[in-house]
């Protein structure tokens, strides 16, 4: 096993865990048990973001080929998605936790549809799930396969991974937009009937 494969191993885990967390946060349905998985979401971006930027710091300040500097090199794809997780899903995650906890006296509470389709929103799981995804050529070089070797094999890479990220896109929008209309609050027949036309 080849060092830098040891220390790329634990980030992408984590990310590919993150990616797997909340892909599944719109589908619970109880509210305790929503702040709960929110709360492990945020404890694993946070330390994939801070394990990321350690070794992309690392592969900055030490000079040659060392294992760091190779991990290091290995992450340059995921560090644009790991910047907008930081910058993006924290935030969300943070305040679904926090919204979830407003139910924390009564546990039992079905979670409601706005806080699902917070859960649901694109920019919360699409780039966590991207840096796992970039995490992956990474860790196959590791092992020993460059996908950028072989120019056969670069491209349809790039165009499988674009599709991936594209697919993983539409999944979140449509998943989102699914749940915001459950949570708009239902009008009666009546009132739509009397509410004057606006052109």
């Amino acid at each position: 096993m080849e060092s830098q494969l040891t220390i790329l191993l634990p980030v992408a885990a984590l990310w590919l865990a993150a990616g797997v967390v909340a892909d599944g946060l719109p589908r619970l349905h109880n509210t305790r048990v929503l702040r709960r998985r929110t709360g492990w979401l945020l404890v694993l971006t946070l330390t994939g973001v801070a394990l990321t930027a350690a070794v992309l710091g690392g592969g900055l300040v030490s000079a040659g080929t060392t294992p760091v500097d190779r991990a290091a090199a290995g992450l340059g794809l995921a560090a644009g998605p790991a910047l907008v997780a930081a910058v993006c899903s924290v935030r969300r995650v943070r305040r679904l936790w926090a919204g979830a906890g407003a139910f924390a006296s009564a546990p039992a509470t079905p979670a409601p549809h706005g806080l699902r389709a917070a859960a649901a929103h694109p920019l919360l799981g699409l780039p966590l799930q991207v840096t796992a995804l970039a995490t992956v050529p990474a860790v196959i070089a590791a092992i020993g396969t460059d996908l950028g070797a072989d120019p056969g094999v670069t491209g349809p890479a790039i165009t499988v991974g674009a599709l991936a990220v594209a697919a993983i896109a539409v999944r979140h929008a449509l998943r989102h937009s699914r749940l915001a209309e459950r949570a708009q609050p239902d009008v009666p027949r009546s009132t739509r009937a009397t509410n004057p036309l606006h052109v």
